[in-house]
């Protein structure tokens, strides 16, 4: 009965000899309509299949009729049933992904990718699936995780782990003997037996654990299948961690879905715990603050960015300094901006554009109706140099109503916008961090500045932050 406890998988296993002939893909051909009676026929059938060669047709009923219950209406089952349903329905998804595992396998067995102009599996798998670049890695490692490991894929097969477990302990087993074999007292031979007894005791595991829990048992799989060599080896297998941390770090990019771009990557301990110490001070929550923790993070990683860029002490880029780069299309005429668009190819919205063009050099050119450059001119307006430090002296920080961003963490903000005809000097301008400098520009916001008689800038909340709109002020910096 689906969701009844299983016997552990050591209990399950047929005794060492020869190995029975199984159809691994069959798990996934015949789930539909072979009984639980008749799985011990499983071996037979699948080897009628592949000599009928019923392979594709069978795989294509499969799906014709996965598909089908996919579109069934569900409002009739039981609230039981839709549990028992949704684990046979993961219980179909494995067996087709260990199925898709096993052509990868094959695939790069008769090299496909290769021969198809491919230098990586990954590679050929995105141009012949069409999928995108993670899932096609996640695909090539699961393939790897099978190779060489009849066991594990025997137990993916059975249902008794997923793909994403079998990657694990693969991962966990394959490294396990290099990890001991430095050991005097350890041989090869009592290597690769401890290396098997983990196998099975993280298969066993497997039953009660997901992937990431059963990641932190494998980095203490010695504890559960050899104690005796735990202490010593941990010692040598956190030396040989932080080496492979520091050999596979690596951040990437994704490309933009939405307008938003994925980060993901590696970073060793050490690593992130540098990363962790200067984000966290920026990341701490406030009064009124409604982002998510996730949020502060994103924002936090942002200002440490942009504080490294004003540093002035990054290496040069091209020939400049290291800089955001954007081009904005201009109308002189109605003094309207356009989008912008990156160096890298992003595209900015035009609000985002007015935002960035408070705190820039502008470098006007003109070009044709074909984008030909007619003519470049110079930069216009820079808020740096005595100007710069000017705001500093009167602001102190972000004036924004009781921000605590010191200087370094703002931006010059124009009161009248260079784009309305705004001048960049000192009575035109005001320093707000970049969290506060969106809210100023967002188009509903309706915050208004002004300067005030004593040539300091007034912050004019909108109705529904103050019924009476009261010229407010940032008392944090005015009492340091």
């Amino acid at each position: 009965m689906v969701g009844a406890p299983q016997a552990p998988w050591s209990a399950r296993r047929k005794p060492h000899g020869r190995r029975t002939p199984r159809a691994p893909a069959m798990s996934a051909f015949q789930m539909a309509d072979v009984d639980l009676a008749s799985r011990h026929r499983w071996p037979e059938l699948v080897v009628r299949v592949f000599e009928d060669g019923r392979v594709m047709e069978d795989v294509q009923r499969l799906t014709e009729e996965a598909a089908k219950l996919a579109a069934a209406p569900l409002w009739p089952l039981a609230d039981d049933e839709i549990t028992d349903l949704l684990r046979t329905a993961h219980r179909l998804e494995q067996a087709a992904a260990a199925l898709q595992a096993r052509l990868v396998q094959q695939a790069g067995t008769r090299g496909l990718p290769a021969t198809q102009g491919h230098r990586k599996m990954a590679a050929w798998l995105r141009s012949t699936l069409r999928i995108d670049p993670h899932p096609a890695r996640e695909l090539t490692e699961h393939a790897a995780a099978l190779t060489h490991h009849p066991t594990l894929e025997q137990a993916v097969l059975d249902g008794f782990i997923d793909l994403r477990q079998a990657a694990v302990i693969s991962t966990t087993v394959a490294a396990l003997p290099a990890e001991i074999s430095g050991l005097d007292e350890v041989s090869l031979v009592d290597a690769a037996q401890i290396a098997r007894q983990a196998e099975t005791t993280m298969i066993d595991m497997a039953g009660r654990l997901p992937a990431y829990q059963l990641r932190r048992i494998g980095e203490r799989i010695l504890v559960h299948v050899a104690p005796e060599l735990a202490d010593r080896a941990d010692e040598a297998t956190s030396a040989r961690q932080e080496a492979r941390a520091h050999q596979r770090r690596g951040v990437t990019l994704s490309l933009p879905v939405d307008g938003l771009v994925r980060v993901s990557g590696f970073l060793g301990a050490e690593d992130v715990a540098t990363v962790e110490a200067a984000l966290h001070p920026l990341c701490a929550p406030t009064p009124g603050d409604d982002r998510t923790a996730a949020q502060r993070r994103a924002d936090a990683l942002i200002d440490v960015c942009r504080l490294a860029l004003r540093t002035g002490q990054l290496p040069e880029d091209g020939g400049e300094p290291p800089q955001l780069a954007v081009t904005v299309a201009y109308d002189p005429l109605t003094r309207n901006l356009g989008s912008a668009i990156t160096d890298t190819g992003r595209r900015l919205s035009r609000d985002t554009a007015r935002r960035l063009a408070c705190d820039a050099r502008v470098l006007p050119i003109v070009l044709g109706g074909d984008g030909q450059i007619l003519d470049a001119g110079r930069t216009r307006r820079l808020a740096t140099g005595a100007l710069r430090r000017a705001l500093h002296i009167r602001d102190r920080g972000c004036a924004f109503p009781d921000c605590d961003r010191p200087p370094r963490w703002t931006d010059a903000h124009h009161i009248v916008g260079w784009t309305a005809g705004g001048p960049t000097n000192l009575d035109n301008m005001v320093l707000l961090c970049r969290r506060h400098h969106r809210l100023v520009h967002h188009p509903t916001a309706g915050w208004q500045i002004r300067l005030g008689a004593d040539r300091h800038p007034d912050f004019i909340p909108p109705p529904t932050v103050d019924p009476t709109r009261t010229p407010r002020r940032n008392l944090y910096h005015r009492r340091q």
